[in-house]
């Protein structure tokens, strides 16, 4: 079915509109107009320094001292991580510059305009649910301060309706409006989110850290006694900056989602180098005090910042800790989270949904699965969310091998909108059987080195492995003859800010 008249009347030309489907297209789908992007180099920067220093990648972090490594190895770890994850969201996120496109639409390149469904929900699902969990980690936070301004309150947290109780509900409820209101607003409104948040976060963590480092005496433990060395100290931080590199797997494959809106190549990569290699170098140095400083005074790891700011004595600044903490989560769920259950909903029902509608209906279903109780069930985080995510690197590897070594970055933009069967990216009945016969053996791999014992020395490396596999599978059964051509997305582009 083609677009009716109603739809086309800003989309100025007619053979393009004539080839689009609207079971295909939609202005949130639709490829953006480089005039008027909005998303510079300090924006993207602004992702990083928001996500990178979330409470999980801290306690991943803090992680790494308590298995043994010292101070260096922790930087060189996180460095070494830096280093890969700034090549590797350069290449995904000059993707989405040159097209314009979301990650759901970026996928019919390899997948097809039907298989492309395959990848958007499985980084779908992994997002919506983690969307649920952090919402609720961030409400327990939200809890801690409630209590601290009105002790009185902690009665309402003794009792349990539905795993949660009262305190815990109103703290939960709050926190999931304020960011379904932020994202009905779209994603400008995030980007204006994410440049707040930045700055307030680098802040908050480097002045915990300052108030950690006086309190332990203006100086830390640099290591714990049962400090790795030798083989086992270098397997720790290759492995260490291996799986900081997986922490990355779901941003690294929609990161497109985000750089479809970039200025230019250039603001992406200053962005990246500030919020990655940077950025990261700043996050372990304040890791290493938080860790250190609670080491030295009690011979205790802590989890979490969140462990710190309960005893932080002074109610004032516990407050001003915890809101902080606060909009550290709301920045890092909405842009790790949020984003890519929508365009994933966006895709699979073009027609029914938009923005808004899809940020509503991944909102109910954060709540609806009751992500608290998930996040208690180590079975589903460990085989049903670890599971799908083990799936990222083949896809990712996939995807990257199709657009830069099959097609040298050659795309017909307006055609990804296109499901006649003479299209480029119609394959069979809309799936590219190439790239399907490339997923399986390699997602097989992915999930055998997430799950059997017996690979677990490959474990720390499975998202490279099972991305490796990923490309070098489809390199072997890809189509290279095309043709392959390069079509501009601009006669049928939406402005940036809609």
């Amino acid at each position: 079915m083609r677009l009716g008249d109603a739809a086309v009347t800003d989309l100025p030309d007619v053979d393009a509109l004539n080839r689009l489907s609207d079971g295909l297209y939609n202005r949130d789908l639709a490829p953006t107009k480089r005039t008027g992007r909005t998303w510079g180099g300090y924006n993207i920067f602004t992702l990083w320094a928001n996500d990178v220093h979330s409470l999980g990648n801290y306690a991943f972090a803090i992680g790494l001292f308590a298995l043994g490594l010292g101070g260096w190895q922790i930087l060189l770890a996180l460095g070494l991580g830096g280093v890969f994850l700034f090549l590797l969201l350069n290449l995904s996120g000059f993707m989405g510059e040159k097209t314009g496109v979301p990650f759901p639409v970026m996928s019919r390149i390899s997948f097809g305009i039907r298989g492309a469904q395959i990848p958007a929900l499985i980084r779908g699902v992994v997002a919506i649910a983690w969307f649920g969990i952090q919402t609720y980690l961030a409400s327990v936070v939200l809890r801690i301060m409630i209590v601290a301004v009105i002790p009185s309150a902690d009665t309402l947290d003794h009792n349990r309706f539905l795993g949660l109780s009262t305190l815990g509900w109103i703290a939960f409820v709050v926190l999931w409006v304020i960011q379904l209101v932020i994202v009905s607003y779209g994603m400008e409104m995030i980007r204006k989110y994410e440049a707040f948040a930045g700055p307030v976060i680098l802040i908050t963590m480097a002045a915990l850290a300052i108030w950690m480092f006086g309190k332990a005496g203006w100086s830390i433990a640099w290591t714990t006694p049962e400090s790795k060395t030798g083989l086992d100290m270098w397997l720790q931080i290759v492995g260490g900056a291996s799986l900081w590199v997986a922490i990355y797997g779901t941003f690294v494959l929609n990161f497109c989602d985000f750089t479809r809106n970039a200025k230019s190549k250039k603001s992406i990569v200053r962005g990246n180098f500030f919020g990655i290699p940077l950025n990261m170098l700043l996050f372990g140095g304040i890791v290493i005090t938080l860790a250190g400083a609670q080491f030295k005074i009690n011979g205790q790891v802590i989890e979490s910042p969140a462990d710190i700011v309960k005893t932080v004595p002074n109610t004032l600044l516990l407050v001003l800790a915890c809101l902080a903490l606060l909009v550290l989560t709301v920045a890092v769920n909405l842009m790790a989270n949020f984003v890519a259950p929508i365009y994933a909903l966006n895709n699979l029902f073009p027609k029914q949904l938009n923005f808004r509608r899809a940020g509503l209906i991944s909102g109910v279903i954060g709540i609806v699965i009751l992500p608290w109780n998930l996040y208690d069930s180590p079975a589903v985080i460990t085989y049903f969310l670890g599971g799908l995510g083990a799936l990222l690197g083949p896809l990712f590897g996939i995807v990257m091998a199709d657009y830069w070594l099959i097609r040298k970055s050659k795309v017909n933009v307006p055609d990804l909108y296109c499901d006649l069967p003479d299209a480029p990216y119609y394959y069979r009945g809309g799936v590219n059987p190439r790239a399907v016969i490339a997923l399986i053996p390699t997602a097989g791999a992915a999930l055998l080195m997430a799950f059997v014992p017996a690979f677990h020395v490959v474990s720390n490396y499975s998202w490279f492995i099972g991305a490796a596999l990923g490309a070098i599978v489809y390199l072997l059964v890809a189509d290279r003859e095309g043709p392959f051509v390069d079509v501009s997305g601009e006669p049928i582009a939406v402005p940036s800010k809609h």
